[in-house]
């Protein structure tokens, strides 16, 4: 694998980087490396996709699980 380095960041990147790489428990580096990934090939993770989810539905009735379940189990 190859190296890359980002010279001139502004501080306020980096501090926003290492917060961001924090919450999802990975080194800086690390972080870096993903935002990259997902930005070049497209990839969104876990909470990306909740988020969009969330904004397609929102403002609409949402029945629990259990509840679609039982109902289904109930017509067999």
């Amino acid at each position: 694998m190859g190296s890359l380095i980002v010279r001139g960041v502004e501080d306020d990147v980096i501090a926003r980087l290492k917060q961001q790489a924090a919450a999802h428990g990975r080194s800086t580096e690390a972080e870096h490396r993903e935002i990259l990934r997902r930005s070049l090939f497209g990839e969104a993770d876990f909470e990306d996709l909740a988020k969009q989810m969330r904004a397609l539905t929102a403002g609409r009735q949402h029945t629990p699980s259990e509840e679609l379940l039982r109902a289904m189990r109930d017509e067999r």
